[in-house]
């Protein structure tokens, strides 16, 4: 079996649903993919006659709520391909997405393979604001599609044995980052990271004002966590706040409401940085070593 594409839910089955039926519908054979989806602790837990919709070999794994890092490496340790594929309940990965993820992995098939997401909720300025400010990370850890730094997990693929090997995702990262941690680490222990930007998922994650600040709260709180004790780590991601055309004109330019636009990024500047100094007068009671295989064993 090629591919184990890993879902992980959380309190979402509508969503979960929609992005079944797009797995159901790649152009891949039936055969050489399936779909484990883990249900982290849904407050109605879902049953296998949820995820069956879906028309194909459809696994569905229960755990204790345990944050999405956890749920994606228990999907890994239970995959049965030869890839894993990870994706969010909220994206719709588009038809030929695991055929674009499998040509990239036979160009290079020892590397991470990230691939492209798309605001499926183009109507939705906050939605917007959120993928845009993405698209501007994206510009600035991957110049060179080929020689990337940094994918997220709702559209990454990745070798199974590779990935378990290097410990999977830290699950000490229960808000966020724990997709950055993983990257480089990947990259510290000699792997590389290429984009395949015709593997596109599109993401319907739709936001009010409220979850867009409070979605930046927590990814502050994440890097907040990423960052501690790594002086160079910070210093590289602070040069990024002075590419405004980056983060604000091009946001801006892409928004349904351009005005609109200006105070979400205003608005993103000030959650992602209150969530960062919340998270960092928290970080002293907590050990956040970087995870190697090692220690795991230990």
């Amino acid at each position: 079996m090629d591919f184990s594409v890993v879902v992980t839910t959380w309190n979402r089955p509508d969503s979960l649903a929609e992005c079944l039926d797009a797995l159901a519908a790649q152009a891949y054979p039936a055969e050489a993919f399936e779909v484990v989806v883990v249900d982290d602790g849904s407050a109605a837990a879902l049953d296998d006659r949820a995820v069956q919709r879906a028309g194909r070999n459809v696994r569905l794994i229960r755990q204790v709520n345990s944050g999405p890092a956890a749920g994606r490496n228990r999907g890994a340790q239970e995959a049965c391909g030869e890839w894993l594929a990870f994706t969010d309940d909220d994206c719709r990965p588009r038809p030929g997405w695991l055929a674009a993820l499998k040509s990239a992995l036979g160009r290079h098939p020892a590397a991470l393979v990230g691939g492209t997401t798309a605001n499926g909720l183009r109507t939705n300025a906050y939605s917007q604001a959120s993928q845009s400010i993405l698209d501007a990370a994206y510009r600035y850890f991957n110049p060179d599609p080929q020689n990337a730094r940094f994918f997220a997990t709702d559209n990454l693929a990745v070798e199974r044995e590779r990935f378990l090997a290097l410990g999977g995702l830290d699950e000490r990262f229960r808000v966020a980052s724990e997709d950055r941690e993983f990257c480089e680490r990947w990259l510290a222990g000699g792997g590389r990271i290429v984009t395949a930007e015709d593997a596109v998922v599109d993401h319907y994650h739709s936001l009010t004002f409220a979850s867009f600040c409070r979605q930046h709260f927590q990814y502050g709180r994440g890097a907040a966590q990423f960052h501690r004790g790594r002086l160079e780590r910070l210093t590289r991601d602070v040069s990024f706040r002075w590419r405004i055309r980056d983060w604000l004109v091009r946001p801006v330019q892409e928004s349904p409401k351009p005005a609109l636009a200006v105070g979400l990024v205003a608005a993103w500047q000030v959650a992602n940085t209150v969530g960062f100094l919340w998270e960092s007068l928290r970080l002293p009671q907590r050990d956040l070593r970087p995870i190697f295989p090692s220690d795991r064993q230990g």
